[in-house]
Formats: C-alpha cells, sequence, structure tokens
C-alpha cells in the first residue's frame, strides 16, 4: 500500500510534463504561470502557517511567564485596598537595648 502513493505521485507528475509537452508554445506558457503561482501560494502558505505556530507559542510563553511574574509579586507584599506595600519596605525593629 505505501509503494503505491510514491508511485502514484510519479505517475502524476509524468502525466503532467507529457501533457505540458502536447500542448501549444503559448498554452505552454500560460501553464507554466499557473504552476509557478500555484508553487508561490503553496510556498507562502506554509511560511504563514508556520509563523502563525511560532507566533502562538511565543504569546503562550510570555502569557505563562507574566502569571508567574503576578503570582510572586502577590506573595511578596500586603494590599490595603489598591496600594501595594511590599515586604522589603518594612522597617527592622528597633533595638531597644540602647
Amino acid at each position: 500500500m505505501i509503494e503505491r502513493v510514491p508511485a502514484a505521485i510519479v505517475l502524476a507528475v509524468c502525466v503532467v510534463m507529457l501533457l505540458r509537452l502536447a500542448i501549444g508554445e503559448r498554452r505552454r506558457y500560460r501553464f507554466d504561470a499557473f504552476f509557478r503561482r500555484l508553487g508561490w501560494r503553496l510556498r507562502r502558505a506554509g511560511s504563514s502557517i508556520w509563523h502563525w505556530r511560532d507566533a502562538r507559542r511565543e504569546a503562550e510563553r510570555a502569557r505563562k511567564a507574566a502569571d508567574d511574574l503576578i503570582k510572586r509579586a502577590r506573595d511578596r507584599g500586603d494590599w490595603d485596598g489598591n496600594v501595594y506595600t511590599p515586604k522589603s519596605f518594612r522597617k527592622p525593629p528597633r533595638d531597644k537595648m540602647h
């Protein structure tokens, strides 16, 4: 079964090339231009899909990094309404020995 797929592809390419030889010169130019445009469109579509997938992965990575940063910020301070006071701003206890 799997051997038939490459054989079918090769047969289809041979038939297309034979058809190209059978048509006239003017139609051959149009035929070639059609397949050139088709090739560029397929390449562009593949490139768009590839870049979209990379952008989606990068956005997901950025979203996770932002969530981690927000979680760490919540644990490092206190909220009083909409005022955030980091724990690092607290003063050390006064030394009552002196």
